[in-house]
């Protein structure tokens, strides 16, 4: 007769363990000290060392969110007890108005993280958040709620940013982001990154500790190296994110079901898909629980439904993209080199056909002046060869032309318009045009697309050189490339939106001013690139 444990692993051999059968089954096996409450906690540090966060905006509410880790380094250091915290939110920053209030469980399952999604605020207006456990207050944050959905804003103006690796260098772009004033910041993913500590001079006082990230405690404690960074606090603290997430969350290029240790030539011994399960199922854990979002996104086992659209009035939508979890395994065993047969696979997918069919139905629909694909990986055609032959990434949208494709014919045939694709990943910043066919620089322009650099990767970077001579002769829709730190601001109004480059030019020391590389626009009834 099967036992309760068997009923659990069959769920498991079949990617479920959802919903509230497998809440239940899991439960009847946990100790009932676990399923207890710390109702008066007392903690040897503070327990709010991570700061606080606030997300995903809507016209009467937001998510704001903290996580109880009194030891952040060493798994948060908290008991296996829920434990009760206390949240405010209020019209002013003083606190003398607060308008909703409550108490959620900080639960061990989720490392004791807080999402609270609160109702019943006013549209487009500033709030201010904190949380209380047990005597101790957390620090202030400040948010920002979606217009209503008639609304016609004057102007949106929100920050593309990502791509931060500590070891690299400084988050001082994220201390000058702070200061930005924006209606959200959008993060595109490669929060943290999942590798081995490695040596470097850098931010010693908090080094990098031990080997790639597989345990959920591993990623939890990545993340608490990332969160104690003051600049990166300070802009959760000024402004509401909309998270996603890129292959760094969990594993180096990463592809659906495939981790990057594929069996190929660089990785002869494959990690069998459902391994990689398990270690996906921890990684997009650890990454819900340190992320401002809701109870939507939260992890299935192995599966996340990350994909999810916001509205600013009649101004904008935001769909926010996963370009990770339902694409397939990268051509021509990854890389950057001439494209292999493979690459011409006609069902090629990168979202995925329920996403591609989701992401299509919206804008079809679409009523606004701008359609936003907020993304994480460039859609334009990039050829990286010095000469010819081309050679393209095949870790991008150019490795999966036919799926770029229907997103080009399905944009030509609804007439999309005000389209603007955001994207990172690659650590530097470039503007294009979204070509028909990018062979013929004289075919139609669909939409245009600006790629954020890196917040902290790879050094200092450098402005122009040969290699930005070089990628705008191979690439003519290609109008700007720069290789500093930074993040772009784009400020949106019915008719224009125009976008600014910003940069620091070294990020291996602390201190570095903000500089706007350059600026650039579009118009909203004419698609393409031009100058601001």
């Amino acid at each position: 007769m099967p036992t309760l444990i068997d009923d659990i692993r069959s769920l498991s051999r079949r990617g479920l363990l959802k919903g509230a059968s497998a809440s239940a089954l899991l439960a009847a096996l946990m100790p009932a000290t676990s399923r207890s409450v710390w109702a008066n906690p007392v903690f040897a540090a503070y327990p709010f060392p991570l700061g606080i966060a606030s997300g995903d905006p809507l016209p009467d509410g937001v998510v704001i969110w903290t996580r109880v880790a009194p030891d952040p380094l060493n798994g948060g250091g908290m008991p296996m007890r829920a434990v009760p915290v206390g949240w405010e939110v209020a019209a002013d920053e003083r606190f003398r108005t607060v308008v909703r209030k409550g108490e959620a469980l900080a639960r061990p399952e989720l490392g004791h993280s807080v999402h609270v999604e609160v109702g019943g605020l006013e549209p487009a207006r500033p709030y201010w958040y904190r949380f209380r456990v047990g005597q101790e207050l957390s620090p202030a944050g400040r948010t920002r709620t979606a217009p209503a959905p008639g609304a016609s804003p004057a102007m949106l103006r929100f920050a593309n940013a990502g791509c931060q690796r500590y070891e690299d260098g400084y988050f001082t772009a994220f201390a000058h982001l702070a200061k930005e004033n924006l209606d959200f910041v959008f993060h595109y993913g490669d929060y943290i990154y999942e590798y081995r500590e490695r040596n470097t001079p850098l931010r010693r006082a908090r080094e990098v500790r031990g080997d790639e990230t597989y345990t959920v405690v591993d990623y939890r404690n990545r993340y608490a190296i990332y969160k104690l960074d003051a600049d990166l606090q300070a802009a959760h603290a000024a402004h509401p994110f909309l998270a996603s997430y890129d292959d760094h969350e969990v594993d180096n290029n990463w592809a659906g079901a495939i981790s990057e240790e594929d069996g190929s030539e660089a990785f002869p011994h494959a990690v069998p898909p459902e391994y990689f399960a398990l270690r996906k199922q921890m990684a997009l854990n650890a990454w819900y629980e340190n992320m401002p979002v809701r109870k939507a996104q939260l992890p299935r086992g192995p599966e996340i439904a990350a994909y999810r659209r916001l509205r600013y009035g009649r101004l904008a939508e935001i769909n926010i993209l996963d370009t990770r979890q339902y694409r397939d395994d990268q051509p021509c065993n990854d890389g950057v080199k001439t494209p292999c047969p493979a690459v011409d696979n006609p069902n090629a997918q990168i979202l995925g056909p329920d996403q591609e069919r989701w992401l299509f139905d919206g804008l079809a629909r679409s009523d606004v002046a701008w359609n936003i694909l907020a993304q994480q990986v460039p859609v334009m055609r990039r050829d990286l060869a010095p000469s010819d032959p081309p050679q393209i990434s095949m870790d991008k949208w150019d490795a999966y032309p036919a799926a770029r494709d229907r997103l080009f014919r399905h944009l030509e045939t609804v007439k999309v318009r005000g389209l603007v694709a955001l994207a990172g990943d690659v650590h530097n910043a470039w503007a294009g045009d979204l070509k028909a066919d990018f062979r013929n620089p004289a075919s139609v322009t669909l939409g245009t697309e600006f790629i954020a650099a890196s917040i902290a990767t790879t050094g200092d970077g450098f402005d122009i050189d040969e290699l930005r001579r070089t990628q705008v002769e191979r690439n003519p829709h290609v109008k700007y490339f720069n290789n500093r730190r930074g993040y772009s601001v784009h400020e949106a109004t019915a008719d224009r939106m125009t976008v600014n480059f910003r940069a620091v030019d070294y990020v291996t020391r602390p201190g570095a001013p903000l500089v706007t590389k350059a600026s650039y626009a579009v118009e909203n009834a004419k698609p393409g690139v031009v100058s601001a």
